[in-house]
């Protein structure tokens, strides 16, 4: 079980908090008498936030037969709200399935996001391009339109860390971990408490949290056993996110809305949760203070002060938030007084929940997010420092990230070594803390390279001192090289960008290949250039049909595949050319292509970046079904109307044979 806050600005957030007036739940046998005043009482316990509670009634009047939207929606979201992505699956596609008309968009984000939970990716990604159409200016929908490719590059990013349990978990849960800067880590845990103070939080039917303290092992990894901090911080009630000042004599740390005795209440009666600020004496911490710029009536969580104690970051649904629960920073003034807490923007934040930030002493900010697309649940990013705030977000990767929610990362940048928390099997409770130590940096920006070798064809021997330019889309050359002793070289490339390359070597015939970047990924290009020998004698070497890089439709000289207007669908005039394509794949089996797919410029930019996605995609179902071409040999990529190969921009007049020439495929060499 999970448990996410959530309250009447819709703030989703991996916290807790206190619902009032509770209702007694009777639990008895429906009958068709009174399905609907049993259901009458799951709402209001729904809407009081007791899930688990309402979802015994929902689950039973479901049992007996009875459907409508509103039991789907909400026995559906009993699930999701409390982080059992997998178990809300079967509601929300009876949800989709039975009533699809009218249905809010956020269903269909929710139901992708327990579609990834059981690694439905095709699935997931399906009910995404459907949640895209509909929104369209979605943060999170264009993150994923313009990151398609992100299986790919998660799975490139992987690999960067080795996980280790913990043997500090109990059966309840474990999480938000942080460095005290006395070689202690201090997390958040609602371990058994004792009978006098055990009752039950509502949502999760779990102990509240308090605040548990661990000294670190000699190898940086393992924990002692966990101990509770001293002094006035834990309460009766739910304490969280710990984030302390260099010298560790300050600490912030999440709460509900608790002081002096009081619980404080939002305008719906709802115990939200607010930033406090203590201070350590003789080993106590004391004079507790909520933060200034706290509300009774929004949440303020999950504080990390930066390196210098100047910022602090947390997570918030406070005015001018964009999605469920942004993340923002506020200056600290000293004196307990703080400046106006502001936005971290539409780089970071999106429509769902970004929250539980972390700022590194490099001031790297992480944080966990299912707004941006991942594997499943929360995934959490990393952001890197820029003149105006933070860069993009990138995922980072397996093992970290899972289908299940991962959150609360810290790093210790000087030893590698940090903690995070996740609800994934084969923990001991609902979330556990897991150690891990980072083995390699990870990708925080899109930078490329092209390198290769120059080397005899006949020979395979490499070419040492070949001349090598590099020229952008314009002729312009970019810079230039020679190949050293091994024949090899190497570009720094743009992102996203064209590129020719062109090799000179006395002796020989120049040669030129046109190369495009991908859009997101930082790799190597391996262009290893055959040249071939001039026709004055030297006949150092024997012409290479096939290059990577090299349109293979060129090489064939095959008529263009073309496309009709608004149209994706493969013409008999463009199965012939396929076939052809299929039969060097097939006499050729290490093969591998990249089909490019475009359009003219006619209607809008998105409209013709989904049209060259299903042109891409019926083109590679024809060489894979009809061809019988092994799929993992082909990968598609769709470019819209941003390669134009002629005028015809928009608003410029062209013929219809001059549009036509945008609409097509291309079959580039990879391999």
């Amino acid at each position: 079980m999970k448990n996410y806050l959530y309250n009447s600005s819709h703030l989703y957030t991996k916290s807790w908090f206190i619902v009032l007036n509770l209702f007694i739940l009777f639990s008895s046998i429906l009958n068709a008498q009174d399905q609907e005043k049993q259901l009458a009482k799951a709402d209001q316990s729904f809407q009081a936030f007791a899930y688990i509670d309402a979802r015994a009634i929902y689950l039973d009047v479901a049992r007996q037969g009875y459907s409508s939207k509103n039991l789907f929606q909400k026995l559906a979201d009993s699930f999701y709200l409390t982080g059992e992505l997998e178990d809300s699956v079967e509601w929300y596609e009876k949800l989709i399935k039975t009533y699809p008309e009218d249905l809010n968009p956020e269903y269909l984000f929710r139901y992708a996001q327990s579609l990834k939970s059981i690694e439905r990716y095709k699935d997931a990604d399906k009910i995404m391009d459907q949640f895209y159409d509909i929104t369209g200016n979605d943060i999170r929908a264009k993150s994923y339109i313009n990151k398609r490719n992100y299986l790919d590059f998660i799975e490139m990013q992987s690999g960067r860390y080795d996980l280790f349990k913990l043997n500090i978990n109990s059966k309840n849960s474990e999480y938000a971990p942080s460095f005290d800067h006395n070689n202690h880590i201090v997390f958040a845990s609602s371990r058994s408490k004792t009978n006098k103070d055990s009752k039950l939080h509502g949502w999760t039917k779990m102990p509240f949290l308090d605040v548990f303290s661990s000294k670190i092992n000699d190898d940086q990894i393992t924990l002692e056993e966990p101990v509770k901090l001293k002094g006035k911080i834990n309460t009766k009630f739910h304490e969280s996110s710990t984030s302390f000042s260099r010298d560790g004599k300050t600490v912030y740390f999440s709460r509900n809305n608790y002081s002096n005795n009081k619980l404080g209440t939002s305008k719906q009666g709802v115990v939200l949760l607010k930033i406090y600020k203590a201070d350590l004496k003789d080993g106590k911490w004391v004079n507790v203070e909520e933060l200034s710029f706290c509300s009774d009536d929004y949440s303020t969580s999950h504080p990390s002060l930066n390196a210098d104690g100047t910022k602090l970051y947390f997570a918030s649904d406070m005015p001018a938030t964009l999605g469920k629960s942004d993340l923002f920073v506020v200056d600290v003034l000293g004196g307990g007084k703080f400046g106006e807490p502001k936005n971290l923007g539409d780089k970071i934040n999106t429509e769902g929940r970004e929250t539980f930030p972390y700022i590194s002493d490099s001031n790297r900010l992480y944080f966990a997010s299912d707004g941006h697309v991942g594997l499943g649940g929360l995934d959490i990013f990393v952001a890197v420092p820029e003149e105006s705030g933070f860069s993009a977000a990138f995922n980072v990767g397996k093992p970290v990230n899972s289908s299940k929610d991962d959150f609360s990362f810290v790093l210790n940048e000087e030893t590698k070594i940090g903690y995070f928390a996740s609800n994934r099997k084969g923990g001991k409770g609902n979330d556990d803390i897991y150690s891990f130590k980072q083995t390699e940096e990870l990708i925080t920006s899109c930078q490329q390279y092209i390198e290769g070798t120059i080397y005899n064809s006949e020979t395979n021997d490499s070419l040492p001192e070949a001349d090598l330019k590099l020229l952008d889309a314009n002729g312009n050359i970019v810079t230039e090289t020679k190949s050293n002793s091994l024949g090899r070289y190497k570009f720094d490339v743009e992102c996203e960008t064209e590129y020719v390359v062109q090799t000179e070597l006395k002796g020989f015939q120049p040669k030129e290949i046109t190369y495009n970047t991908d859009d997101i990924f930082e790799f190597a290009h391996d262009l290893s250039i055959p040249l071939n020998a001039s026709d004055d004698g030297d006949k150092l070497l024997t012409s290479v049909a096939v290059n990577i890089g090299d349109d293979l439709s060129k090489t064939l000289q095959m008529e263009p595949i073309h496309f009709g207007l608004d149209d994706s669908s493969i013409s008999p005039e463009a199965e012939v050319e396929l076939q052809k394509i299929i039969s060097v794949m097939k006499k050729y089996p290490d093969l591998k292509i990249e089909v490019r797919s475009h359009t003219d410029s006619r209607s809008s930019y998105w409209y013709n970046k989904r049209l060259s996605v299903k042109r891409m995609r019926a083109t590679i179902k024809y060489i894979v079904v009809e061809g019988g071409i092994y799929w993992r040999r082909i990968r598609g990529k769709a470019y819209g109307e941003r390669r134009l190969i002629n005028k015809c921009k928009n608003d410029v007049p062209c013929t219809e044979e001059e549009h036509q020439e945008n609409r097509r495929s291309e079959f580039i060499v990879r391999k």
